[in-house]
């Protein structure tokens, strides 16, 4: 079987996928003699971005700056839009809209008074 490329093969979208999913390794060396275990190595590294190791719960190291931008932006949470699949500010996309394609949800629809027929019980 020959190796399969495809348009969105570039370095860049590797990258992306990377730190959008995550990468995480995990390796055990142990170096034996005679059934004696001599050195026992523990090895733990992960690739992600902010949003994605705060998502999962990965501890980040100490000294980590958490007053920035990105950060904030991380730990703030965030649900996908049911019609475009984007991620947006969950307290924005139920209340409001998507900002990505302007989908609005029944609570926000009945907020700003747009569902017409169904009167709200007193």
């Amino acid at each position: 079987m020959a190796p399969q490329h495809d348009a969105n093969g570039s370095l860049d979208h590797v990258i992306e996928t990377l730190l959008d999913k995550g990468l995480v390794v995990n390796a055990d060396i142990m170096v034996s003699l005679a059934g004696v275990e001599l050195l026992g190595i523990r090895i733990r590294a992960a690739l992600a971005s902010f949003e994605t190791a705060a998502r999962y719960g990965l501890e980040f190291p100490a000294g980590t700056n958490t007053e920035t931008v990105a950060w904030r932006r991380a730990v703030e949470q965030k649900e996908t839009c049911p019609r475009c699949g984007k991620s947006s500010p969950r307290k924005q996309l139920l209340e409001d809209l998507c900002p990505w394609c302007g989908w609005r949800s029944a609570l926000a629809e009945r907020a700003a008074g747009e569902i017409t027929g169904q009167e709200e019980p007193s």
